[in-house]
């Protein structure tokens, strides 16, 4: 690559840059919002926080009130004070992305957190990037698989497709996620941890995905104590990241964990700014932003995104706003069930309350036959569970039920797997097809 060809990068994120700093005066601070009056800028550019101490806060202009500007910093707003500077950056947050980010831990501003030095990223991306045209997008015909027998034989999901996982607290989201990054069949993963427990990130990293599974993998991360507006950079960092290795023609596994966390940042910085709560007090912004990101994941012709997102229901609520929004945007969805959970049920997916809207598209005529007929033997079974369980079902009365009690074993040792045990896909499907029914 000759020297000016190496520098065009560089050169793109200069002529990005406004050669104009307006600044503003800090009037009013509470919280993580900050009030000034000025500078000049507009909805989501970034900006820096001047304070007398010598310090620079990085943040992001939020919104207005009438001539007042409204912004959040990245970090705690310690020691600002009244009259300090607001500098606006000229350009809207950005990172460097590279192939070099493999195997690295990065925040959601693309600082590394792994303590491997520089990333080394050589183009610059805009965080908060638009999704491509609708037809710009490639039909999904091709499966993924993620090395979990329940979602690649009774739930398959295509490359591109957008699947949702949902899940009350500690039902094994979490477990499950890992599965799917030392599993899948993609070319590589990206997981934004967004809003995680500081204690966990450590144990996903090194016990649950671990040092071969890191390799092919880039992590980006914002713990539960950092500010709302670093939280929710963690998830459009790692969809950008995930698109510059789709740009280059790779088939990416992106997982977000979570969607709610996520959900729940914006929610803060939309009711500091003022905006009106709407059910269970999530403003608009909230889920317009949802759209904006998930939207973001396709098949793109040369390379796609694949996207598995968690989403937490709040006392196991199905009904639950944010779980019905997601939903209807997702092409399919995982419902993790805590009874099952409670039996030693490992992944505790429940397959009846879950659908994969692709599968029809990327499943061979045979497979999605023996997974209707998977199905139907399951509901039969959990509607009359009751009445074999004290006995009141006599064998001959439904020849399905019949069918599901004697193939009922072998569905079992199907769904369940544990995490050390990843199967590959076509392992999967050749074990679909030897079972019963």
């Amino acid at each position: 690559m000759s020297e000016e060809n190496s520098l065009n990068p560089f050169f793109r994120r200069l002529h990005e840059f406004s050669a104009v700093r307006w600044t503003g005066r800090v009037i009013k601070s509470i919280d993580y919002l900050i009030e000034s009056d000025g500078p000049f800028s507009s909805v989501g550019e970034g900006c820096a926080i001047l304070t007398s101490d010598g310090r620079t806060l990085d943040g992001e202009i939020v919104g207005f009130r009438g001539k007042t500007v409204l912004s959040m910093p990245l970090e705690r707003p310690v020691g600002v004070r009244y009259g300090d500077r607001i500098v606006t950056r000229g350009t809207r947050p950005a990172i460097r992305v590279g192939k070099t980010l493999l195997g690295r831990v990065i925040d959601g501003s693309g600082r590394p957190l792994d303590g491997k030095g520089p990333t080394g990223g050589r183009e610059y991306r805009i965080i908060s990037g638009d999704a491509p045209a609708p037809l710009s997008r490639a039909l999904i015909r091709e499966p993924l698989g993620c090395g979990v027998r329940a979602i690649d034989g009774l739930l398959a999901t295509g490359r591109g497709q957008r699947v949702g996982i949902f899940g009350g607290s500690g039902v094994g989201k979490s477990t499950l996620i890992s599965m799917m990054a030392r599993g899948t069949s993609a070319d590589l993963t990206v997981l934004a941890l967004v809003g995680e427990r500081g204690r966990e990130v450590q144990e996903l990293l090194v016990d649950a995905i671990g040092e071969k599974g890191i390799e092919r993998c880039v992590v980006v991360v914002s713990t539960s104590d950092q500010p709302p507006l670093s939280r929710i950079r963690a998830a459009l960092a790692a969809t950008t990241v995930a698109e510059y290795f789709a740009a280059q023609g790779m088939n990416v596994l992106l997982v977000v964990d979570s969607l709610t966390r996520f959900a729940m940042a914006q929610r803060e910085i939309g009711l500091a700014a003022g905006e009106p709560p709407t059910a269970k007090g999530y403003t608009p912004s909230v889920f317009t932003l949802l759209a904006r990101l998930l939207e973001r994941a396709g098949h793109f012709g040369t390379g796609s995104i694949t996207g598995f997102y968690t989403v937490l229901m709040e006392g196991d609520d199905q009904q639950d706003p944010l779980v019905d929004a997601v939903r209807a945007i997702l092409d399919g969805h995982i419902m993790l069930d805590r009874r099952l959970a409670a039996q030693g049920h490992y992944p505790p997916i429940s397959i009846l309350d879950s659908v994969s809207r692709l599968m029809p598209a990327v499943s061979t005529p045979a497979q999605l036959a023996k997974a209707q007929r998977i199905r139907a033997m399951l509901s039969s079974y959990n509607a009359s569970e009751d009445l074999i369980r004290v006995g009141a079902y006599q064998k001959g009365g439904d020849a399905l039920l019949d069918q599901a009690l004697a193939a009922l074993p072998a569905l079992n040792a199907f769904l369940r797997q544990k995490k050390d045990d990843l199967a590959p896909l076509n392992q999967t499907i050749e074990a679909l097809m030897a079972l019963p029914g």
